[in-house]
């Protein structure tokens, strides 16, 4: 541990009013400690050597959080040269030794198993602070700090020893002893009171890094654990994500990201902001994402999505904002729709290396209201990259949000490259690597979100797709057209069940539609047929009764399909299901 200045006024040597400012400067320099190591070692550099020579700090294990238990930090455990024992019997409470003596080094930490009903239990029930040569206090000193007690002549004789509980708020969270060489002035009774006000501090201190450390755990375990598992694979589209919370001394935040597959191969990829840092920014961020998930189901354009957005967010209270970004790209038009609700612009890094900002209307955060949002059409070309990001990325204390989207945007361009460079352009992963490396070596100041997706089209000769008046005829026109399809794509083993399937599902959309249905088919792994129409009635499979005429639609359906299901959109539904290719 590196040496510290001592406190610049020792006590014992001068008058009342330096041994109050001593306090002063002490007290403060314990309460400024963000974490339970960091407080420990201001203790430290205020007592030692300005108050005493030798300190030893022992902290209850496990230390309470609230009115319950936690386990110990991990920092004081780095401290340890020992194996952890066992946990301790019920009749016994485990305490963590903290050494640290003049001139300063590492800490060793050991395991004091303490008697309920021992001496040193008896003076923590005390509250209070007492010199080493007080009745009774001698075999507590012994059971606290043991071989280094019991050895001859280690500890100084007389009032040159202060044992102290450390008193918190609700709990005696552990002991803190203050030893002086035999060179130095004993303690005095105003000593005791200093060493009290030092314990009670630095107990205070201990309790508000527990709470901290155990706040920030909880709420980075919520954070994670509503962040996507794993990302999907929808053909046409490859996904790689960042998550990184910001620095240790910062409370989780709010940020997400979420690629939802959509009703033909469309997919729509969000990234958001909840503003502050809390477990219930966490919470509403948690809550803003299943509203988008349930929003994108409907298959609502992004201006939509972000307008019912804002009106839930409302509903949640006035003091939640946030920032969105949604987009949805259509692998088979190549063509990419966004909204954009207050967050920072998404890049699009186009096959050649170039770099854009794209511009598309901020709107208001989520949860301002009363906002109109506006959806931007643009071009998707094969092999260009879309990067969405939270602020964290581009915003700090040295540079605001658009000087950060320039410097990234000028991180990542690249000259412009020929037809083998682009086919060798860098893969998702190291992308987003490259991404997060302009970042400075300064601590975050925020949690950073990133999603990068990589076009990759669809094939023009693996989609097919037509426009049915509903009439009786329609269910054998989908027939006609399905069959000459499969035979173009050599897949002729199939025709029997796809026919079939295809024609019961269009004729489900015929008996509601009022206006032209949409059959569209198409090939990748798998034959994937989509049925749509302007009727928002999802269709249900029953079981038909023995003599029913109709009702075994679905049923064929499920049996046959691999896997099937329709999907409400803003104006009608769609039904689909798709059939493993045989392989040849």
């Amino acid at each position: 541990m590196a040496a510290h200045p001592p406190a610049p006024l020792p006590v014992g040597t001068e008058p009342q009013t330096d041994r109050l400012r001593y306090l002063d400067v002490a007290t403060r320099r314990i309460a400024g400690g963000m974490d339970l190591d960091e407080t420990l070692r201001e203790l430290r550099r205020a007592a030692v050597p300005a108050f005493a020579d030798v300190i030893f700090i022992h902290l209850d294990d496990p230390l309470p959080v609230g009115d319950e238990k936690s386990a110990v930090p991990d920092v004081l455990r780095l401290h340890s040269t020992d194996r952890a024992p066992e946990p301790p019997k019920n009749t016994e409470r485990s305490l963590i030794s903290l050494r640290q003596s003049v001139p300063p080094r590492s800490g060793v930490a050991e395991r004091v198993h303490l008697a309920v009903a021992g001496p040193l239990s008896r003076l923590l029930l005390t509250g209070r602070p007492a010199f080493g040569d007080a009745p009774g206090i001698a075999p507590a000193v012994s059971e606290l700090l043991g071989p280094v007690a019991g050895a001859p002549g280690t500890l100084p004789p007389g009032r040159r020893l202060i044992i102290a509980p450390l008193n918190g708020r609700r709990h005696v969270v552990g002991t803190v002893v203050l030893l002086r060489r035999r060179d130095r002035p004993a303690f005095t009774c105003d000593d005791l009171l200093v060493a009290a006000q030092l314990a009670t501090h630095t107990a205070l201190g201990v309790q508000k890094a527990v709470m901290y450390g155990h706040e920030a755990s909880v709420a980075d375990t919520l954070q994670r654990t509503m962040l996507p598992s794993s990302l999907p694979e929808p053909t046409g589209v490859r996904l790689a994500s960042r998550y990184l919370p910001a620095s240790k001394t910062a409370q989780v935040g709010g940020d997400w990201y979420d690629a939802i597959p959509l009703p033909g191969n469309r997919v729509a990829l969000v990234v958001g902001d909840v503003m502050g840092h809390s477990m219930t920014s966490a919470a509403i961020m948690g809550q803003l994402r299943t509203i988008v998930q349930t929003l994108a189901g409907l298959d609502l354009p992004p201006d939509e999505v972000l307008h019912h957005l804002d009106e839930q967010a409302q509903r949640l209270g006035s003091d939640h904002i946030a920032t969105c970004l949604y987009a949805i790209y259509d692998p088979i038009s190549q063509r990419l729709l966004m909204a954009n609700a207050g967050h920072p612009p998404a890049l699009l890094l186009q096959p050649d290396g170039r770099v854009e900002v794209l511009r598309v209307p901020p709107g208001a955060p989520i949860g301002v209201g009363g906002v109109v949002f506006e959806s931007v059409e643009m071009a998707a070309p094969t092999g260009a990259t879309l990067l969405q990001y939270t602020d964290g990325l581009v915003e700090s204390r040295d540079r605001d949000v658009w000087s950060g989207v320039e410097a990234l945007r000028a991180h990542l361009q690249a000259p412009p490259r020929t037809r083998a460079q682009r086919l060798a352009a860098p893969s998702l992963e190291s992308l987003c690597d490259q991404m997060l490396g302009t970042l400075g070596p300064s601590a975050r100041d925020d949690d950073i979100a990133l999603l990068a997706t990589r076009f990759e089209g669809f094939p023009a000769d693996s989609v097919r797709y037509w426009f049915l008046e509903p009439h009786p005829l329609t269910a054998g026109q989908a027939r006609t057209l399905t069959r000459r399809t499969l035979r173009l794509w050599g897949l002729e083993s199939m025709l029997d069940s796809t026919e079939l399937m295809v024609s019961e599902v269009v004729t489900n959309a015929v008996r509601f539609a009022t206006r032209p249905i949409s059959l569209r088919l198409l090939r990748t792994d798998v034959l994937r047929c989509e049925v749509t129409d302007d009727s928002p009635q999802v269709p249900r499979m029953r079981r038909a009764a023995l003599f029913d005429e109709g009702g075994r639609g679905l049923f064929l359906v499920d049996q046959l399909a691999r896997r099937w299901g329709s999907t409400r959109l803003s104006r009608g539904k769609v039904v689909w299901f798709e059939q493993q290719i045989p392989k040849k």
